[in-house]
């Protein structure tokens, strides 16, 4: 057997109920005797086959069973993407995913006793629940023990996001065990607190809490709720994340109506994608930069499993909804700043993984970049051997447009360079090439006919550089 504790996985040390382990390429979770009557008791009543079958939880399979401890194999998922990744509707259905989780484990005798954002991810189009230990028995009459967490990881985001953007997420890459209530209470405006679900929830919790008297501790762990109450305030916060909406403003709804194509030069790009992928092969694509998934879904049908990235949240939203509408479950959207990609956070900065580690894990065999160079050269200042190097890193394949300097958008930008334009002399064509054939060789180079525009398939060399 592999000597597990040499390959726990960082995100599951914390538990003292169990951990995942690499088993090669496999990831496994082990269950402590500490856990073994819940586990016994949800499998044999039958409440994790229900959860499964509704597709709320992931499917495992038990591998070994001792009396030191239970192996399970859950499902394989290609990629797990974080909170501070994902789009307002995203954030929206894993937070009432939650919620009906919870929801169904009170009405079965169980609980929640874990509510973290993190332990729900989106697989096969929609956010599913990947952490299998997180339940417990319920106890007569008393509270939710994770309803303060699902506050401080769900609600309390969702609701600053309305009202200043989905930039807020991004919070939890700092708070990973939840954004402070005393800290969303401040950024709220002040006629937030006429709702009722918002002064119970976030306000009043956070008064209550700066209290810090032993009083209120004592009083907070003998507290009574019935499950009738329990209930209720379970469905005011459900009504409540179903009924929000964003208000922010984004380019991704006439994005491409804005573009400088022709017609028929769309056609001509979209043809070169589609041949060059199917010649490849691929069985997982990732297009950075893809806005609202238009040129990845005219590879959806070739390829098993397909991300989309993109730094509007919005486009990443629409395709999202998307995605739900004509159930692509092998794509996934989320949020990702290629100038900025998420950093690995948590203690030793390992428990959540840095986008490029996980790019690296889900080694996609093509990567697309089109429409994108030009904005992280002359609007990110990034010299082309530099994003070269950084799309090598997880790449084996690479389709990259290269807009010319005569092409309307790059003129654009490089008028914004004022007394600096000088300095983007070396945007062209040769720099270009030279800079990413320190990475990649050119397997194909074509003019996309109608514009000033040259699609590249790159092949990353054996030595990465």
């Amino acid at each position: 057997m592999t000597k597990i504790n040499n390959n726990i996985h960082e995100a599951s040390f914390r538990d003292p109920s169990g951990y995942m382990f690499h088993d090669a390429a496999t990831l496994r979770r082990v269950i402590n005797p500490i856990y073994f009557p819940q586990y016994n008791k949800l499998k044999e009543s039958g409440f994790f086959r229900t959860l499964i079958d509704k597709g709320l939880l992931i499917s495992h399979e038990e591998t070994e069973v001792s009396e030191d401890k239970i192996i399970i194999t859950p499902e394989e998922i290609p990629f797990v993407t974080n909170p501070y990744e994902w789009s307002f509707e995203q954030f929206k259905h894993a937070a009432l995913h939650t919620l009906k989780i919870q929801k169904y484990a009170l009405s079965k005798g169980f609980i929640l006793k874990d509510a973290s954002a993190y332990n729900v991810t989106f697989h096969k189009g929609k956010p599913i629940f990947i952490d299998t230990l997180s339940f417990d028995f319920y106890e007569k009459d008393t509270p939710w023990r994770a309803y303060k967490q699902f506050i401080t990881h769900f609600f309390g985001p969702l609701v600053l996001a309305k009202y200043h953007g989905t930039e807020v997420f991004k919070m939890l890459q700092t708070h990973i065990d939840g954004v402070p209530v005393k800290l969303i209470a401040s950024l709220l405006p002040g006629k937030s607190k006429l709702s009722s679900t918002l002064y119970t929830n976030i306000h009043l919790l956070a008064k209550m809490e700066s209290k810090h008297s032993e009083d209120y501790k004592a009083e907070t762990k003998v507290a009574r709720l019935s499950k009738k109450a329990q209930n209720n305030i379970l469905e005011s916060l459900f009504d409540y994340i179903k009924r929000l909406d964003l208000k922010e403003a984004s380019e991704w709804g006439d994005y491409y109506d804005k573009t400088n194509y022709e017609d028929a030069a769309f056609i001509a790009k979209k043809e070169f994608v589609s041949s060059w992928v199917a010649t490849l092969k691929p069985e997982r694509l990732i297009d950075v930069g893809g806005n609202d998934g238009t040129f990845a879904r005219t590879v959806l049908e070739k390829v098993p499993h397909v991300i989309v990235t993109d730094i509007d949240s919005n486009a990443v939203g629409y395709n999202y909804q998307q995605v739900q509408k004509n159930k692509e479950l092998n794509m996934l959207p989320f949020v990702c700043d290629v100038l900025q990609p998420a950093p690995g956070v948590g203690f030793n900065n390992t428990e959540r993984t840095s986008l490029i580690e996980r790019l690296k894990e889900y080694t996609p065999d093509v990567t697309m970049a089109l429409a994108l160079i030009h904005h992280i050269t002359l609007s990110g200042n990034v010299p082309f051997e530099k994003s070269a190097e950084f799309f090598a890193k997880f790449s084996k394949y690479l389709i990259i447009e290269f807009p010319t300097r005569k092409d309307s958008w790059v003129e654009s930008l490089l008028v914004r360079k004022r007394e600096f334009i000088n300095h983007f002399d070396f945007y062209n064509e040769s720099d270009f090439e030279a800079g990413y054939l320190n990475y990649f060789e050119v397997e194909k180079k074509e003019l996309i006919t109608g514009t000033k525009r040259i699609l590249y398939l790159l092949k990353r060399k054996n030595n990465g550089g």
